[in-house]
């Protein structure tokens, strides 16, 4: 397994919609190890192929319950609302309050190329939004409500 380069806020990779996933090969799982190994690296709970210059719709994610991966994912239905802080590692020491579904549900392929089906509340379905968000090339600062800096701890609205 390699760790990978995070591709930084700016970067034209994350502002475009990721390319459908047409096999999952063996390429596609390597890939997958290498991203689960660059963000648990980089301390972080989930990561979208764009964010590793990776044009395909791949995320990984692990909020303490075990690593998920998704191929091709697809909110299916989400309801109610939250606000939370969020963060991201490609837009490192800012933070920003964004409003979410306080659940989802996702489907998706696994790595065995197998149909699965996830529902996800608090941390799991905010990660689900947030990481397929990065494949429609949408970064968590277009949607937050309010920015805060972790250098200087001002809140910009």
């Amino acid at each position: 397994m390699a760790i990978l380069e995070i591709k930084k806020a700016g970067d034209k990779i994350l502002k475009e919609q990721a390319k459908e996933v047409a096999r999952v090969d063996k390429r596609m799982k390597q890939l997958l190890d290498n991203m689960a190994e660059t963000m648990y690296d980089a301390d972080g709970v989930g990561l979208a192929a764009p964010q590793v210059g990776q044009s395909l719709r791949l995320v990984v994610i692990d909020v303490g319950e075990g690593l998920v991966e998704l191929i091709n994912p697809q909110i299916t239905s989400g309801e109610g609302e939250e606000k939370a802080l969020e963060g991201c590692l490609s837009v490192p020491g800012v933070y920003g309050e964004v409003k979410r579904y306080s659940k989802v549900t996702v489907e998706a392929l696994n790595r065995q190329g197998k149909k699965v089906k996830y529902t996800g509340t608090e941390l799991l379905g905010r990660a689900f939004q947030h990481e397929i968000d990065h494949l429609e090339g949408i970064l968590f600062i277009d949607k937050a409500e309010s920015i805060v800096t972790a250098q200087k701890g001002e809140a910009h609205e």
